[in-house]
């Protein structure tokens, strides 16, 4: 390592782990998004929360930018170091730190899996109930950093209501312990939720308290084929208020035509624009028999126009891979993203609207959306076409993403429903944040991180600053 900064960090702390070969570079310097030319300074990988304070202490002495990484499954470019960054690289913090019976908690390092997690609580006979596909490349770190929702949300919520503890180092090189596991604590501001979501720009997670729960009853696993958009809401109305939904997802024929094609089976015959795999509580005769007269009332209305439920774990897993493997099939493609939200109730009306937005914008381009209906979080996937240069792909797809950001502020949506900000999205900011809450959110990342060295460019940026920096 030529570079004297590098240099002094490893006479400061020797034991540390930096890497700077280009392979190395490549890897740790990008996300899923794949947009941007990766170009760190190196990749520290730190072991504990004294090496992270260190580093931290030294990037503000030298002036260096940090890029706090964890999976790097993101796909708002929120890990992305293009512009000379030390990535900080969390994958060797990976331990389970400490379960407790009492309190029903698992204490972790933030490069632990989501995977790992899920294993650890079912070990204790406990749940961490965030999930999704991701579980198992995912870190702990960056699900916080980014408040991830996922398939289950509809029955229990954000990441954000699963930490009951953080113990963070700021931008300024201090360790905070933030909120310590409590369940009542009306002492002031609670940092702990504001760290959660802000990308890493106020600070880096070192350590988390999560929350665990009770298994939730058996429960029964069905696939839907619906006629029409207008259906879905119906669909859905009828379905929670019938039954107790773990999860409602839903996907278009597009998006099974990838899934299939990637190697899932085919699980309704013919073919249907609309389809929702949905999970509910089965725990006795009642709730399947319930189940079973909400589909037919939905069959005798024309809402559904197939359906199959699930008759063994494997099935049910066959089931959900139809929606969860949506994602990994189009990766190939390298898709242009929008990942938006709107309230429940505003479903409908914005469905319409987007709809024709995208048929009128994106005339000769495949768009693949699917989302979690039951919480207003939907995920548009934009396909390049072959013979189409990638730069003109973006332009389009940015002129298209402004409009969707109109879109949505007409309907009071979210430009970012989970995914964050990062690169991707900081230009649509004001479509879902008032200048004065912007204001409000710069002068709170000056204050946890007064030399501007954690993430910088992600969320928004000075005048002038380049895109990608």
């Amino acid at each position: 390592m030529t570079d004297p900064r590098l240099a002094e960090l490893s006479r400061l702390l020797p034991g540390l782990r930096l890497l700077a070969e280009p392979g190395d570079l490549e890897h740790y310097g990008r996300d899923w998004t794949r947009r941007w030319t990766p170009a760190p300074l190196a990749i520290a990988l730190p072991t504990c929360a004294d090496e992270v304070q260190a580093i931290v202490r030294w990037a503000n002495a030298r002036h260096v930018a940090i890029v706090p990484s964890g999976g790097r499954t993101g796909l708002s470019g929120g890990a992305v170091a293009a512009c000379g960054e030390l990535v900080l690289s969390l994958e060797r913090m990976n331990r389970v730190l400490e379960f407790n019976p009492v309190d029903r908690t698992l204490t972790v390092q933030p490069g632990v899996t989501l995977h790992a997690v899920h294993e650890a609580a079912r070990s204790h006979g406990l749940i961490y109930p965030v999930d999704f596909a991701a579980r198992g490349s995912c870190s702990i770190g960056g699900t916080i950093a980014t408040n991830a929702g996922g398939i289950r949300v509809i029955r229990y919520g954000n990441t954000r209501e699963w930490v009951g503890g953080l113990k963070v180092v700021a931008g300024n090189g201090e360790l905070l312990d933030l909120n310590r596991g409590l369940i009542k604590n009306s002492s002031g501001y609670d940092f702990r939720q504001l760290l959660i979501g802000s990308e890493g720009t106020l600070g880096i997670v070192v350590e988390a308290t999560l929350k665990l729960t009770d298994p939730p009853p058996s429960s029964q696993v069905m696939l839907l084929a619906l006629p029409d958009m207008e259906a879905l809401m119906r669909v859905f109305a009828l379905f929670r208020a019938q039954l107790t939904l773990q999860a409602f997802e839903f996907f278009t024929d597009h998006a099974l035509r990838h899934v299939l094609a990637h190697g899932a089976q085919r699980a309704i015959d013919g073919d249907h624009p609309y389809y929702v795999v949905t999970e509910f509580d089965a725990a006795d005769a009642g709730d399947q028999e319930a189940a079973l007269a909400a589909f037919e009332h939905a069959l005798e209305q024309g809402w559904v126009s197939d359906g199959v439920i699930a008759q063994s774990g494997a099935q049910a897993a066959a089931l959900w891979r139809l929606r969860e493997g949506i994602t990994e099939s189009l990766a190939p493609r390298r898709p242009y993203k929008n990942d938006v939200s709107v309230r429940i109730s505003a479903v409908p009306a914005f469905l319409h609207d987007m709809q024709a937005l995208l048929a009128h914008e994106y005339p000769q381009i495949e768009v693949v959306w699917f989302g979690h209906i039951g919480d207003g979080n939907l995920h548009i996937n934009v396909l390049r076409p072959e013979g189409m240069a990638e730069e003109a792909f973006i332009a389009q797809c940015d002129h298209v993403t402004r409009l969707l950001a109109e879109t949505l502020q007409r309907h009071g949506g979210s430009i970012s429903a989970e995914h964050g900000i990062g690169l991707v999205k900081r230009a649509y900011l004001e479509s879902t944040r008032s200048p004065a809450e912007i204001a409000l959110m710069q002068g709170v990342r000056g204050v946890f991180d007064p030399n501007g060295i954690l993430n910088p460019g992600k969320l928004f940026a000075a005048a002038g600053t380049p895109r990608a920096c």
